[in-house]
C-alpha cells in the first residue's frame, strides 16, 4: 500500500484521545449516534449532487451497514454516500474535525460539574471515546477518483495512502480498546441504533436486518397522516401504557425550525409533574429523554416528540434556559397546545368534555405557571356542576358520556345572579361532602367540583382574577336560603332558657371543647335525609391550614377551631331535647336519661366529624367504644 502522505494533526494536545475520553466518560455510547449521523449526512449530500446533476449513474438505494469483527476487536460503520478524496480526509479530517474536538473540550472541560444536554455535533472525533486506533476507507463519487485510507492513533500523527474500497461510499473502522469491547455485542448495537437513530431517514443494517424505523411522522404533514397513525406511533414510543387523550402537531420553519408531536396521556396518581417524558430529537437524531428545559414547565406530563435543529445542545442547563430562541421555541409549542385545545372546545365539545378530568390537570397548571397560557384558555375552563344545566340559556355549558354537566365560570355567576350574585359555592370532596352538596342541590343551588388534587391552588387563583366574587366551599358556610328565619322561641320557666340555648348548652357538656363553636339553626325541608348536625369550617381558617400542610409546616388536619351546627329541627335532635328535658334524677343526682342525652350528643358529632376526616388508629377505638355504649344504653331502656 502506497502512502500518499504522513504528516502532524496542527492541535496543541499531545494526544486528544485521552482528553475526550476524560471529558465524555459517562456518554461513551454516543459516539455510534454522531458517525451514523455522519454517514447520513454523506448519504444526503449525494442526493444533491444527484439533484444538480453532477452525478454519474445511478445512486441506488441508500444504506448504512454496521459489521462486527470479534477476532480484530473491530466496529465498523460504513455508508454508500458521496465519499471522500485525499484532499477532502485532510480538510475535513484533519483540519476541521480536530481543531473542532480542541475548541469543543477546552469550552466544556467542565465535565460533571457543568452537565451538557447531549453532545450532538461531536462528529467524526466522538470515535475516539471507544477506539485506539481509527481508520477511514472511502472512495469519492467523483469520476476516476481514488480510494484512500487514512488511520490515526489519537496523537497528533495521522497516516494517508491509498485505499482498497471499490464502491462509492466511506467506511469507519474502530479498533475498539479493551474496556470499550461490549461495543462488538450485536445485542448493545442494535439497542443504540433503536435508541438514537430509530427514525433517520436511511436503513441501517447489522448482520442483513435492519433495525430502525425510519418513518418520523412529525417531519410528515399533518394533512397526510389519520388518527390511527397518531395512535400507532404513541403505541410505539409509550407501549402498554393507556391510549392518548388528545395530540398536537407541531409544524413551523420561521423564525426556528420545530416539528413534533406531543400527546396529553391519561394521567395516573402518582403522576409527577416535574419529570419531562417528552423526547427531543435533533435533524430525527435523539439527543435526550427529558426536555425541561425546553417546553414550559406545565407541558413537561405531555409525551412525544419534539425536533428542532435550532436548539444549542453542546451548552449547560442554565444557558439553554437564559437562551432567547429557545424561550421563544417553549412560547409557541405553549400557543400550539392552547390552540388545539380551544379548537377541541369549540368544534367537538363532547370530546373535550369526555377527556376534561384528565384534561385540566394540565390546563390548570398551565394556567398557574404561564400568564399567556391562561389567557388564551380561560374561556374554555369548564367546571363539572351540580345542577341539571339541559334548560340553560348559555352556550358555556355541555353533558359527558357519564351524564354529568359542565359550566363555564361566567355561565355559572350569569345564571345565578339573581339567587347569590358574586358567590361560587364549590366542594372539593363529592364524597365526603356529599350531605352539604344534597342540602344545596334540594334548595336549587348550584354547586360545582373543583375536586382534583390542584384545584386547592386553583381557587386561589379564580380569586384573582374575579376579584368580586366571593368563593365558598359548601362547608364552610350555609346559604341563607337553607335556613328557616325562625320567631323568637319561647322561654322555658323552669329553665330561664329557650330551646336552642338548652340544645347549646347539651352538645358542649356532651363535646367538652371549647374551641368547638355550637351554632343551633333550623334547616329547612329537613327529612330523615337531612343531617343531624354539620362540621362547617370557616373558609379562611381552612385555607391557612391548607397552607400550612403544602408548606410541610403542619399536617392537614380539621382545624382545633371550627362549628358544629345542630339541626334543631331534626327528629333526632328534638328526641334528644325531649330525653334530657325528661330526665330524672336519683338522690344521687344520677339520671340515666340524662347520659344517654349526652351520649347521643357526642355520636352525632362524631358522625359530622367522619364527613370531614377519617379518625386515625386512637380515634377510630374511642369512637366504636363511644357507639357500643350508645347501642347498649338504647338496648336496655325500656
Amino acid at each position: 500500500m502506497a502512502i500518499l502522505e504522513q504528516g502532524n494533526i496542527t492541535i496543541h494536545t499531545d494526544n486528544i484521545f485521552p482528553i475526550i475520553k476524560k471529558s465524555l466518560y459517562s456518554e461513551h455510547e454516543i459516539f455510534l449516534r454522531e458517525l451514523i449521523s455522519n454517514a447520513v449526512d454523506a448519504i444526503q449530500k449525494l442526493k444533491m449532487v444527484s439533484y444538480a446533476g453532477e452525478l454519474e449513474g445511478e445512486i441506488g438505494d441508500p444504506q448504512i451497514t454496521l459489521s462486527i469483527d470479534r477476532d480484530r476487536k473491530q466496529l465498523k460503520i460504513a455508508d454508500n454516500g458521496i465519499g471522500m478524496t485525499a484532499d477532502e480526509i485532510k480538510r475535513y479530517i484533519n483540519q476541521v474535525a480536530f481543531s473542532s474536538a480542541e475548541d469543543f473540550i477546552e469550552k466544556y472541560k467542565g465535565g460533571a460539574d457543568q452537565p451538557i444536554i447531549g453532545h450532538f455535533g461531536l462528529g467524526f472525533y466522538s470515535a475516539f471515546i471507544v477506539a485506539d486506533r481509527v481508520e477511514i476507507e472511502t472512495l469519492s463519487y467523483q469520476k476516476g477518483a481514488t480510494p484512500v485510507h487514512w488511520t490515526c492513533d489519537g496523537s497528533p500523527s495521522f497516516e494517508l495512502s491509498e485505499g482498497s474500497r471499490t464502491e462509492r461510499g466511506t467506511t469507519i473502522i474502530l479498533n475498539l480498546s479493551e474496556e470499550e469491547l461490549e461495543y462488538l455485542e450485536p445485542a448493545r448495537i442494535r439497542q443504540l441504533v433503536k435508541t438514537y437513530c430509530d427514525f433517520m431517514p436511511v436503513p441501517i443494517a447489522l448482520e442483513g436486518e435492519v433495525l430502525n424505523k425510519q418513518k418520523a411522522i412529525w417531519r410528515e404533514s399533518a394533512g397526510n397522516l389519520k388518527e390511527e397513525d397518531y395512535q400507532e406511533f404513541y403505541r410505539y414510543l409509550y407501549p402498554f401504557q393507556d391510549e392518548p387523550l388528545l395530540w398536537v402537531h407541531l409544524n413551523t420553519d420561521y423564525p426556528y425550525q420545530v416539528n413534533g408531536v406531543l400527546y396529553f396521556p391519561k394521567l395516573r396518581p402518582d403522576i409527577d409533574l416535574t419529570q419531562g417524558q417528552i423526547k427531543l430529537f435533533c435533524n430525527q437524531v435523539f439527543v435526550s429523554d427529558h426536555c425541561e428545559e425546553v417546553v414550559p414547565r406545565f407541558l413537561l406530563p405531555m409525551r412525544g416528540v419534539i425536533d428542532s435543529p435550532d436548539i444549542p445542545l453542546n451548552v449547560s442547563r442554565s444557558a439553554l434556559q437564559a437562551d432567547r430562541k429557545v424561550r421563544s421555541i417553549a412560547g409557541f409549542i405553549a400557543k400550539k397546545v392552547g390552540d388545539r385545545l380551544k379548537e377541541l372546545y369549540r368544534s367537538q365539545r363532547d370530546q373535550y368534555l369526555n377527556i376534561w378530568s384528565d384534561l385540566s390537570t394540565f390546563v390548570k397548571f398551565g394556567c398557574l405557571n404561564d400568564q399567556k397560557f391562561r389567557e388564551q384558555v380561560k374561556e374554555i375552563l369548564v367546571f363539572r356542576s351540580s345542577a341539571e344545566l339541559s334548560e340553560a340559556t348559555s352556550s358555556d355549558r355541555g353533558q359527558d358520556s357519564q351524564g354529568n354537566w359542565y359550566t363555564t365560570l361566567q355561565a355559572y355567576l350569569e345564571r345565578n345572579q339573581e339567587k347569590h350574585e358574586n358567590r361560587v359555592y364549590y366542594c372539593t370532596d363529592a364524597a365526603s361532602q356529599a350531605t352539604y352538596i344534597e342540602l344545596f342541590r334540594k334548595k336549587g343551588l348550584e354547586v360545582l367540583y373543583l375536586d382534583s388534587f390542584i384545584d386547592s391552588h386553583f381557587v386561589s387563583l379564580l380569586e384573582q382574577e374575579y376579584q368580586d366574587v366571593r368563593f365558598s366551599r359548601v362547608d364552610a358556610e350555609l346559604d341563607d336560603t337553607l335556613l328557616e328565619t325562625e320567631e323568637a322561641e319561647i322561654v322555658d320557666p323552669t329553665t330561664n332558657k329557650t330551646r336552642s340555648q338548652t340544645l347549646k348548652e347539651l352538645f358542649e357538656a356532651a363535646i367538652a371543647n371549647s374551641r368547638i363553636n355550637v351554632r343551633t339553626e333550623s334547616l329547612k325541608d329537613t327529612d330523615a335525609s337531612a343531617p343531624p348536625a354539620m362540621v362547617l369550617l370557616p373558609e379562611a381558617a381552612r385555607r391557612m391550614r391548607e397552607m400550612s400542610a403544602f408548606l410541610g409546616q403542619d399536617p392537614a388536619n380539621l382545624p382545633d377551631d371550627h362549628i358544629l351546627l345542630v339541626n334543631t329541627a331534626h327528629p333526632l335532635v328534638q328526641n334528644i331535647l325531649s330525653l334530657q328535658q325528661g330526665a330524672i334524677l336519683s338522690s344521687d343526682g344520677y339520671s340515666p336519661s340524662q347520659v344517654l342525652a349526652e351520649q347521643l350528643c357526642r355520636h352525632i358529632y362524631d358522625l359530622a366529624l367522619m364527613t370531614q376526616k377519617g379518625f386515625d388508629a386512637e380515634g377510630m377505638k374511642a369512637f366504636i367504644e363511644r357507639s357500643n355504649a350508645v347501642l347498649t344504653a338504647l338496648t336496655t331502656r325500656q
